[in-house]
């Protein structure tokens, strides 16, 4: 045998023993990873729960009506005859403007309507006896119908110098300002000494009327064209609200739809509802937000609901994670409805007696197998975690 060869079946034996080797090793090892178990989730079963069902809304309060106090002449702001933050009534005086000016116009006006009277009266006596002298042949018919012409005129010089001082009396009255409504009034925007009617109406302060208050707020179109029928001939109806304040408590008088928008809004799928909230304590103020709900009409059949804390949000769409027979768990899409005592109703996508995870969901996947553990109930106090390991 030639070099070479014996040198090449040496090398081939080498390997085959490595290999041999490697494989024993391989038999002998025990360190490697077990898969880990499936994770245990908390489920409940769907079912029909008889709800209160309400139709939720962010609302802002206003004023039955707000009215802005506002300079509408020049002057300075000589006083301030309310409290800030306080009661008010119609009529009520709350600031006055320096009426010195005023007054003088007031007499100037006076005084160029009588001037405006003497000429047509001198003017007037001119016609008659120039008519006079005309009938006489002593001066011709131009003359008479000159002296008609300037009758013509004076009187409209007493017509416009009336108008003058009608226009100089309103201004000395918007020297007082009085409220034009009864309610509260805010804080004063301008101080006594300040010029005001500089360059246009200058806001003094606003006036609310509180009793009754005013309630805007959206309702989505979906829930108006279920039910277009509740928002027809309101002046006819008792459709009640129920206002939810910034505390998350209700407000202990409820409201009356009254108004509803006249289009539906494109850019927001929402039209505008007005309802009235009695505000006898005054504890509602303009400004507020809250949260009103509207009762929705019962349906013949209870509806079927879930925990809110089951629904997976993703881009405005909701899925539920459900535990087939075979405990693996099919990510499946749902359409919702209004919620309630911390529940969702779902309208479609759901079947009664169907197992749905409402802890542990963000440990599954679509098609993973899982531990299914009936979750307790509320009463029995705050369920701990879900462990990794069957119980």
């Amino acid at each position: 045998m030639s070099r070479s060869k014996a040198i090449d079946r040496s090398v081939r034996l080498m390997l085959a023993a490595i290999g041999v080797s490697s494989v024993a090793g391989c038999g002998t090892r025990t360190d490697f990873k077990q898969p880990p178990p499936p994770p245990v989730v908390y489920v409940e079963t769907a079912a029909r729960h008889d709800l209160p069902l309400f139709v939720e809304s962010v609302a802002a309060l206003d004023g039955y009506v707000t009215a802005d106090i506002r300079a509408r002449v020049r002057g300075y702001l000589r006083t301030q005859d309310f409290k800030d933050g306080s009661l008010v009534k119609a009529g009520q005086v709350l600031f006055t403007i320096e009426r010195s000016e005023y007054v003088a116009a007031v007499s100037e006006a006076k005084a160029g309507l009588l001037r405006a009277q003497a000429a047509e009266d001198h003017d007037r006596a001119q016609l008659a006896r120039n008519q006079n002298l005309r009938q006489a042949g002593v001066i011709s018919q131009q003359q008479v119908e000159d002296s008609s012409a300037s009758v013509h005129e004076s009187a409209a010089e007493v017509r416009a110098a009336r108008a003058n001082l009608a226009q100089a009396a309103l201004n000395l009255s918007y020297t007082t300002i009085r409220s034009p409504i009864s309610g509260v009034v805010g804080i004063a925007q301008v101080r006594i000494g300040n010029l005001v009617g500089q360059d246009g109406p200058t806001l003094l302060a606003t006036v609310s009327q509180v009793e009754p208050m005013r309630v805007s707020f959206p309702l989505s179109e979906l829930d108006y064209v279920e039910n277009p029928e509740r928002f027809k001939d309101l002046a006819l109806r008792d459709l009640g609200i129920e206002l939810m304040l910034f505390d998350g408590k209700p407000y202990a008088h409820r409201g009356v739809v009254v108004a509803t928008d006249r289009q539906i809004d494109p850019t927001t799928g929402t039209i505008q509802l007005q309802a009235l909230v009695p505000n006898p304590d005054g504890l509602l103020r303009p400004g507020q937000y809250g949260r009103v709900r509207i009762p929705q009409q019962r349906e013949a059949r209870a509806p079927m609901a879930v925990p809110e804390k089951s629904l997976i949000t993703v881009q405005g769409t909701f899925s539920v994670a459900v535990v087939k027979p075979d405990n693996r768990v099919e990510l499946r899409r749902v359409e919702v409805g209004a919620s309630a005592k911390g529940l969702r109703i779902i309208r479609t996508g759901l079947r009664e007696g169907e197992r749905v995870i409402v802890e542990g969901v963000q440990k599954v996947a679509d098609g993973a197998l899982v531990v299914p553990v009936l979750a307790p109930k509320a009463d029995s106090g705050t369920p701990p975690p879900p462990s990794a390991k069957p119980p």
